[in-house]
């Protein structure tokens, strides 16, 4: 009897809790617009957060919404946005795609290190330990904290510890800009050819015992720019990229190749004033 009536309680209990859910279902339902599984499924499902957003997930919901254009998802191929506009009969939209740009081309062929870093394998760790050893307090120490956190696979080492950022696989994620002891990395549109490549704020030659690319402040690119197009601040460059940046005028004169023109299809160019680096081994102290 006693286990009739326990069965019996239970069944009830059951019945009754089975009812609550149904309620609370009905009651607490969100109604979700089942366009944004499918327009998620066109997205790379890359994450990363390029677009502004946490997720493809989050972006699709904007996406559906109509609060964004689909060209807003620079990491998407041209046929993906496509797709996802005519899916929901919208415009295309346009975003200029964002890359990592690394301010620093101090590797070890052209740069002195002062004392051997020995202990965990990392940037972080080593700037901790008298700035990393390097002679210009300022430079990338090599390591590879940015290599190692991209998940894209968009930044590799060269042959003389210097990040190399692959524009077509990198994202905008912005791990590299986190990561960098030494704040080289930032995130600009693809147009900024013109580009500063080094952080260095010492002033005059004596920069140049410590790496031989570095920037000197010596001024001459700011002097032949067009209009207000680069101004020195804190003894470097800095490009208004407001102004009219498509000339390759201001690297010409610079005597160390510190800003430079990053082509499409080239890559780095330099100034013909520049001094041309052979040097395929690791900079001794000791000769120039």
């Amino acid at each position: 009897m006693i286990i009739i009536t326990a069965l019996i309680a239970l069944g009830g209990l059951t019945v009754v809790l089975a009812l609550m859910l149904i309620l609370a279902n009905k009651k607490l339902y969100v109604y979700e617009d089942p366009r944004i599984d499918v327009v998620e499924d066109l997205l790379p499902h890359a994450n990363c957060g390029a677009c502004g957003q946490p997720g493809c997930r989050p972006f699709a919901e904007l996406l559906v919404s109509g609060d964004v254009l689909p060209g807003k998802c620079t990491v998407s191929s041209e046929e993906g946005r496509l797709a996802i506009a005519e899916f929901l009969g919208v415009d295309l939209g346009s975003e200029e795609k964002r890359v990592a740009r690394l301010a620093c081309a101090g590797g070890t062929n052209v740069a002195l290190n002062r004392a051997k870093y020995q202990g965990l394998e990392s940037c972080q760790a080593a700037s901790l330990v008298s700035g990393g050893g390097k002679g210009c307090f300022w430079g990338c120490l090599g390591h590879g904290d940015c290599e190692v956190v991209c998940d894209f696979d968009a930044i590799t080492m060269n042959a003389f510890s210097i990040p190399v950022v692959d524009v077509e696989k990198c994202t905008a994620c912005g791990d590299c800009v986190e990561v960098c002891p030494k704040d080289l990395f930032s995130l600009q549109p693809v147009s900024h050819r013109l580009w500063v490549a080094c952080k260095n704020l010492e002033d005059g030659d004596e920069i140049l015992e410590e790496c031989q690319v570095g920037c000197t402040a010596c001024g001459k690119c700011a002097m032949d720019a067009p209009g207000n197009l680069i101004a020195m601040e804190h003894n470097l460059p800095v490009i208004d990229y407001s102004e009219n940046h498509q000339t390759q005028v201001p690297i010409q004169r610079c005597p160390t190749g510190a800003i430079v023109w990053l082509d499409e299809k080239m890559g780095v160019i330099k100034g013909k004033e520049s001094k041309k680096i052979i040097r395929k081994g690791e900079r001794q102290i000791g000769y120039s």
